[in-house]
């Protein structure tokens, strides 16, 4: 963890070094420069030198950074606390003329510099504060200077290595088999997988060689398949060659071309000279028809040298080729269908589990078939998890010990296969340095636990350990880290969103016990549950996951996270004073821990919070009122609030927005507010732009003036809610001059045009609101990928102005978003559209045309009673993959069915139909 802790010392210098805190001296910013300067050169290292630097190295590399890190927020935090009591102590004596202080906010800056060192012994205490913290800032700033200065020496002495360092790892030795494994039994419960690798082994004897890719997550029976394929006896009958060879991380080139002569048994070309062994190798495959088996590839570079030996006679000869790894499924023949390795379901793993343990048996004894079940079921459709247990099962078949099992199937898997744990832990030792915190990460939360790809994301970059890239956001970084682990095998996608981004994911148990072994043992984070104070005290976490657990166990000197699940508190009030240095702070399960009074759904935020002057994301339950103060927290880039609670229940949604101060438009720093339960931002006595603003919902009656939109100018994603005057402003008491003012906020509409990186926009009218006008659409960013539409009775034809969005890739009309019987779409229109929902709509006649659409992969209609048909057209679309709707209609759900039949008649791969 390095790395990550590298990344995130420079940012944090960044934060301090780009907004020059008035209680930093200029000598601390030079010395904070030159640790700077060294923290790159280290990050530098480690990315182009991955095997040079030791475990030992790293460790103190680590270290170091760390107590870097300490210090220097615990110096920063001792001076922005000072400073922020005397500004409070300032602005209680002069509250009479607050409003003329705030125009000269400059000036009481100065002032509460005098303020809080009105006596020569003050002065004193500030120099030799300030003294002490530039002697405590030498001390880490030499010991991160000695290791920079040691792998200096270390790098100058390396001499570059084509494929070697930065390659492939050719030089790194070897741990290839040459070896075919011994297959030991049949596909139990993946018949049907070796079906379709085998018929694709047996196609047109003067077919071109093919490669079959197959990927999947370690022990999900890549190899298995793959042998099961090799050793078929129609195999070895159609080629006249056969090989296998595992590849492995650290291959050579030279050892598999040996392995290949071995397997091919051709011993007088394998005491050849290692040069040319692979042109032997060639040479033997020539003009025959060959099977080879690359087991095991992990890089793109291994591919490229090994293709060399496989020569193209068009004879139906063909490459098996396994890996965890999707991108190099990919590199190796994108013209292939690549073949994905699924996890078992749970008739498949009772069938292999039986299969394994009463092999000679007809089936399971019936007092075993329970407890039998359970443990087939919690090895969560992974083959080796089955196959790993089965062995200890066959030792004693009795209840009792099978029901002792039963109780915790992951540790008993983890703690008596030493092989298990290696094939789990090769895919996170072949991780890139910068992905492998992000995955520890997933050690934060629970079993079965399904997570939200936008919340991790927000939490990597809140974390600092994302290290920046050029014209690329630290969330579309974020996003690429995601969909990268998912390549890797080691996320699993459990929920895409509209446009095809990750939605939701989640992570197979027993790799999630090997992060948090990792973590563990890295002191990357502590999942904290289920410990008493009287227990335990955890001391010196960095992060902290707490689940059914108080916060008073821990020692707060060193945590920069807190993230609590499932309620963890159970009623119990905490104080985070201690958490000084605390950057993450979700509470979104933990809402009664700052509870101000007996109704659980009442309560305000305590005082302390604002004194966490490093918090970058904070998340809680509903609270009433947001105190002006929050503009302590200038370091803050996310504010999410839950939905409001009554007895552990949901409310209405728009029955009570959160109210924010007008001073969260002094927060610089912030990137993302989320307000599940709507929000009103206060605009009056805003002073400055929110250029780092990327997310803005839910905004209740947001004015869309020019000036205000001009200071969110870098805004990506913003929902709004316009409503009636219950919501407005106090003095608004009329119900006409509510309703006016309602309108007045939708007529402005017409300028969110300024918003020139606008992708996503939801836009929801209250039933009660006029029908707003063409203006509304007419000035719509032509950067719009993702717009919905709910309530604003449009008729049809203003989709006119939607379909001219050169970007729109996603289109989704709720709540009679459009008003009329009939849609006629037009040619031209539409051209870069995916994913069309219309949800709750009078529609009766749609006209349209297969070319009006001619990107479309999924269309979702629901609550559409007067709809008589889908249009034939639309079963045209080429790339239309899937069609959702509802059982209400019964035409619909006939002209859905006419269309997937047709599309079989015409040998075309059906359009999928969900129902729900």
């Amino acid at each position: 963890m390095a790395y990550a802790a590298l990344v995130s010392l420079a940012h944090t210098i960044d934060l301090i070094t780009n907004n020059r805190h008035d209680s930093v001296s200029p000598q601390v910013i030079d010395q904070l420069k030159s640790i700077h300067k060294h923290t790159i050169f280290l990050q530098e290292f480690l990315q182009d030198f991955p095997h040079k630097s030791s475990s030992s190295m790293e460790a103190r590399i680590k270290d170091a950074t760390h107590l870097a890190e300490d210090t220097i927020e615990f110096l920063l935090s001792d001076a922005l606390l000072k400073y922020s009591t005397a500004r409070s102590k300032l602005k209680h004596q002069l509250r009479g003329r607050w409003e003329q202080i705030q125009s000269r906010y400059a000036s009481i800056k100065s002032k509460v510099g005098s303020s809080s060192s009105k006596s020569e012994q003050a002065n004193d205490y500030d120099q030799i504060r300030r003294r002490h913290d530039l002697v405590e800032l030498k001390k880490v700033g030499k010991e991160i200077e000695s290791v920079s200065e040691q792998l200096m020496v270390i790098k100058n002495s390396i001499i570059p290595v084509e494929d070697g360092l930065l390659g492939g790892g050719s030089s790194l030795g070897s741990s290839s088999s040459t070896v075919a494994p011994t297959r030991q039994d049949a596909m139990v419960g993946f018949g049907g997988e070796l079906m379709k690798i085998k018929s694709r082994l047996y196609g047109e004897p003067s077919s071109p060689l093919e490669i079959i890719p197959i990927v999947g997550m370690g022990g999900i029976g890549k190899t298995t398949l793959a042998l099961n394929a090799y050793d078929d006896p129609l195999t070895m009958e159609r080629f006249q060659i056969r090989a296998w060879v595992t590849v492995s991380q650290d291959y050579s080139i030279q050892e598999i071309a040996s392995g290949l002569l071995a397997s091919m048994e051709a011993p007088e070309l394998e005491a050849q000279r290692d040069s040319m062994k692979q042109h032997h190798v060639f040479q033997k495959l020539k003009c025959r028809r060959f099977l080879i088996v690359l087991d095991d590839v992990w890089s793109r570079g291994a591919w490229d040298e090994l293709r060399l030996m496989f020569p193209d006679d068009r004879n139906g000869s063909r490459i098996i080729l396994t890996t965890r790894l999707l991108d190099v499924a990919t590199y190796v023949d994108n013209c292939s269908h690549i073949h994905f390795m699924h996890l078992m379901d749970e008739d498949q793993s009772w069938d292999l589990l039986k299969h394994k343990v009463f092999f000679n048996q007809a089936s399971c004894p019936d007092k075993l078939a329970f407890e039998g079940k359970m443990i087939a079921r919690s090895c969560r459709g992974l083959p080796l998890a089955i196959v790993v247990i089965s062995g200890l099962l066959v030792l004693d078949q009795t209840k009792s010990g099978w029901k002792t099992i039963a109780t915790n199937v992951n540790s008993v898997i983890s703690e008596n296969d030493e092989q298990f744990d290696k094939i789990l832990s090769l895919s996170y030792a072949h991780l890139p340095h910068h992905l492998k915190p992000c995955f520890l990460y997933m050690a934060c939360f629970p079993e079965y636990y399904e997570m939200r790809a936008s919340k991790v994301i927000k939490l990597w970059v809140a974390e600092g350990f994302l290290k920046p890239k050029r014209s690329k956001s630290l969330e579309q970084t974020a996003e690429e880290y995601l969909e990268d682990l998912v390549n890797r095998s080691l996320v699993l996608v459990t929920e895409r969103k509209s446009n095809g981004g990750i939605k939701s994911f989640s992570i197979h148990d027993l790799l999630r016990e090997m992060c948090i072994r990792k973590a563990r043992q890295e002191n990357f984070l502590l999942q904290f549950g289920g410990l008493t104070h009287a227990q335990k005290k955890i001391s010196f976490p960095r992060r902290v996951s707490v689940i059914h657990a108080n916060l008073d166990s821990l020692q707060g000197y060193t945590v920069r996270t807190i993230i609590c699940l499932e309620n963890s508190q159970r009623g119990r009030k905490c104080s985070v004073r201690c958490f000084r240095l605390l950057r993450i702070l979700d509470l979104i399960n933990a809402y009664e821990c700052f509870h101000k009074n007996d109704n659980s759904y009442l309560y305000s935020l305590p005082e302390e919070l604002f004194e966490l002057f490093h918090l970058r994301y904070l998340a809680f339950d509903y609270a009433f009122k947001i105190p002006a103060v929050i503009s302590n927290l200038q370091n803050l880039q996310t504010l999410i609030i839950g939905p409001r609670k009554y007895k552990g229940n949901f409310v209405e949604i728009w029955r009570m927005p959160q109210q924010l101060p007008a001073e969260i438009w002094g927060m610089p720093q912030l990137r993302h507010l989320v307000f599940c339960s709507g929000l009103r931002l206060f605009q009056k006595g805003a002073t400055s732009a929110l250029q780092n603003l990327q997310t803005l919902s839910l905004a209740i009656n947001f004015s869309c003036r020019p000036e205000i939109l001009q200071m969110i100018p870098n805004l990506k994603k913003l929902s709004l809610y316009y409503t009636r005057g219950e919501y407005l402003h106090a003095e608004i008491r009329n119900e006409e001059q509510s309703r006016v003012y309602s309108v007045t906020f939708v007529e402005q509409l017409k300028n969110i045009g300024c918003l020139r990186l606008l992708e996503n926009l939801k836009l929801k009218l209250h039933h009660s609101l006029p029908y707003p006008g063409e203006l509304t659409l007419r000035a719509l960013p032509l950067t719009l990928k993702k717009l919905t539409l709910s309530g604003l009775k449009l008729p049809w034809r203003h989709m006119k102005i939607v379909d001219s969005l050169p970007n729109l890739q996603v289109l989704k009309l709720r709540e009679f978003a459009c008003n009329g019987a009939e849609w006629e779409t037009s040619e031209g229109g539409f051209c870069e559209l995916r994913f069309l929902l219309i949800s709750q709509s009078n529609l009766k006649v749609w006209v349209t045309e297969s070319s009006h659409f001619p990107r479309l992969n999924c269309l979702v209609l629901l609550r559409c009673p007067n709809l008589s048909e889908i249009p034939q057209e639309i079963g045209e679309i080429a790339t239309l993959q899937l069609i959702e709707m509802d059982n209400w209609n019964k035409h619909l759900v006939e002209s859905a069915k006419q269309i997937q039949d047709e599309q079989e008649s015409c040998g075309n791969d059906p359009v999928r139909l969900r129902f729900i």
